[in-house]
Order: C-alpha cells, then structure tokens, then sequence
C-alpha cells in the first residue's frame, strides 16, 4: 500500500472521529450578564433564590426560552465552549459548566440575530460573567458556542425548602445531582395518602392540602428517570421557610 493510500485512510478515520466527537455538540450562543462577582444572577426564574447558599455558586446561566422549556431544565448542567470556528474571541481549548437557574426572557422588539438574542428559536446562554470569562474574551459581548448537556455533580444530598401557608405548600427541590432537574414529584403527609404535586413554576412544585404538624415523606423522579424514595425526610415539627437536607441523591 503506497503512503499516499495510507495518508488519505488516515485522514478519513480523523474525519470520522472528528464527526463522530461533533456530534455531541449542539451550536448556539452566549452573552453575560450580572456583574464580575455574579452576584446580579441571584433569585432567577427557577426560584433558587441565593446561589450561593443553594450550592450553586457562580457559574450559572439563564436560559433561553427554547431550553428552557418553561421551568423544566432547572437544574440542568451545560459544558459550553467558544466556537473559536467561528470567532476570534474565544479562550480556544477552554470549557466551563453551568447550572441553568434563571430564564432569559424574549425581546421581540429587537430583531433574532441583532439583540433578540433569546427569541424563539434560538438556544441562547446567558451567563454569569464569571463563567462566561472561561470561554470567551469580555469585549466581544456575544460569541458563537457549542454546548452540551452533562450530567450534575452535588455535594450533600436533596435538599428541600417548604414555603407557602395554610392550605398552600412549595416545595423548592435544589442540589440535585444527576440529570440535575425533577421530572415529577408526590409527597405523604404522615395522615394522609400519596398526593401528586404539580409545577408552579420553575423548580418549585405546588401542592393544596393541610399538612402542617405531619412528617412528610417525599417520591422524586428526575428527568434522567431514576426515583427517590424519600421517607419521613421532613419531621412533624417543620416549619414554613425552612430548608431540610437529606441523605439522598441521585447517581451521578
């Protein structure tokens, strides 16, 4: 086989492997928002609230309209890298993770490709500067990316804050590892039977019924599928606002 044969297969196997690593890459765009420390990103759409405390820390980022698909990619974890292809603005070989926290709302004033940077269709990030600084270069105010889902890595396990009053609960699921966001979730109160709670909005979960004095016992699926069985994880003594953390997670 002559070496010219040989070069040309060789070349042809990169391009497949190349194809083939490409495909698990979506195409979209970033922008920044929230200031040097990040701390403008706090108590975004999902309802987190401080970043911060939640564990979530600074490399987040809104999402637009298109993922984040009315509160059910909360929670979520993006790789995201320049698309230095495309532009010459990009910290080339560098990538960063982010949770999905907030939503980044359309603007139909402005046209999708000349400020409606979150407009329908578009996948649009808006990070956090900080996270945004990984990949791309602070003068350029938008680059082309490539992103992919991944999956979440936590510290601890489930945590949930029980807001609301009376006859009316929230119920905010944060540091979920995993697939990182909740498919669906049913709580039992120690006098009660399962009850079925539906999306309020973002990652708070609503449910109408007397539960206070009960010890609450918890069923969460993850968008990944896997369940938690979460039994008596809430005592009878809880309280409105406050924030219990369990020994469950999610396989990573």
């Amino acid at each position: 086989m002559g070496s010219s044969t040989m070069l040309l297969k060789s070349f042809a196997v990169l391009a497949l492997l190349v194809s083939s690593a490409m495909a698990d890459w979506s195409r979209g765009t970033a922008t920044f928002y929230g200031g040097k420390d990040g701390s403008g990103t706090m108590h975004g759409a999902c309802g987190y609230g401080n970043l911060y405390n939640q564990g979530y820390g600074v490399l987040n980022a809104a999402l637009s309209r298109v993922l984040f698909n009315e509160g059910a990619s909360c929670g979520q974890c993006y790789t995201i890298r320049c698309d230095d292809a495309k532009s010459g603005w990009c910290k080339v070989g560098n990538t960063v993770t982010v949770t999905a926290t907030n939503l980044c709302p359309p603007n139909y004033a402005l046209a999708n490709d000349n400020g409606g940077w979150c407009n329908p269709p578009r996948p649009h990030f808006d990070m956090s500067q900080p996270a945004w600084e990984h990949i791309g270069i602070y003068r350029a105010g938008i680059i082309p990316i490539l992103y992919q889902r991944v999956k979440c890595w936590r510290q601890g396990g489930v945590r949930l804050i029980i807001s609301g009053f009376n006859y009316f609960e929230l119920v905010l699921v944060t540091n979920v590892a995993g697939s990182g966001s909740i498919q669906s979730m049913s709580l039992k109160g120690s006098k009660t039977g399962w009850i079925t709670l539906t999306r309020n909005w973002g990652a708070l979960w609503q449910c109408n019924s007397a539960l206070v004095g009960q010890a609450l016992s918890f069923k969460i699926t993850s968008t990944g599928g896997q369940t938690l069985h979460m039994n008596s994880v809430v005592p009878a003594w809880w309280d409105f606002g406050t924030t219990f953390t369990s020994n469950y997670q999610f396989d990573y």
